[in-house]
């Protein structure tokens, strides 16, 4: 899978290099994520931008931490051929700075590591799993996000939310 990533207004850091780790994390896990013809653009920016994205698309007119836009249906990306020449567009993640970074801080955890989480959580609804279909759905998925941060020396965010 290939990143297009843009940066507005987070403070400096790699992100670029954090979103690539998560992908390749990501690949471990949903092996879907794997194909080299692939194409996710993600948009590192502000509560206002995703506010926007989150009234004019989800009809939701708040902000919110990562937003994920699935371009392919999990059945055409499961099946998507790797040999072939033409990229494919996976979808969209956007992820609001203001939120990522007091959502850390209630935590009390690195804003990287949070944003690392959130950008998994946005490839994996990219890749067509969905935490709002079911429990059992919402616990594979979680299963899936704990495996993936684990690779990446990152501590499973829902310990203290499960325990």
């Amino acid at each position: 899978m290939n990143l297009e990533i843009d940066i507005e207004g987070w403070p400096d850091h790699d992100w670029e290099g954090l979103a690539n780790r998560v992908a390749s994390a990501a690949q471990q896990v949903a092996p879907e994520l794997a194909n080299p013809r692939l194409v996710t653009s993600m948009l590192f920016t502000s509560d206002a931008q995703v506010h926007e994205l989150n009234r004019e698309w989800r009809q939701r007119d708040k902000p919110t931490n990562v937003l994920s836009f699935p371009m392919l249906e999990r059945a055409d990306l499961v099946h998507l051929d790797p040999d072939e020449p033409m990229p494919e567009m996976l979808g969209d993640i956007a992820l609001a700075y203001e939120t990522c970074a007091r959502e850390a801080a209630d935590k009390e955890i690195a804003l990287e590591d949070h944003a690392a989480h959130l950008v998994l959580h946005g490839l994996l609804h990219l890749a067509g799993h969905d935490h709002e279909i079911s429990d059992e759905d919402a616990e594979k998925m979680e299963a899936m996000e704990v495996k993936a941060l684990a690779l990446l020396g990152i501590d499973d965010p829902y310990s203290a939310i499960n325990s």
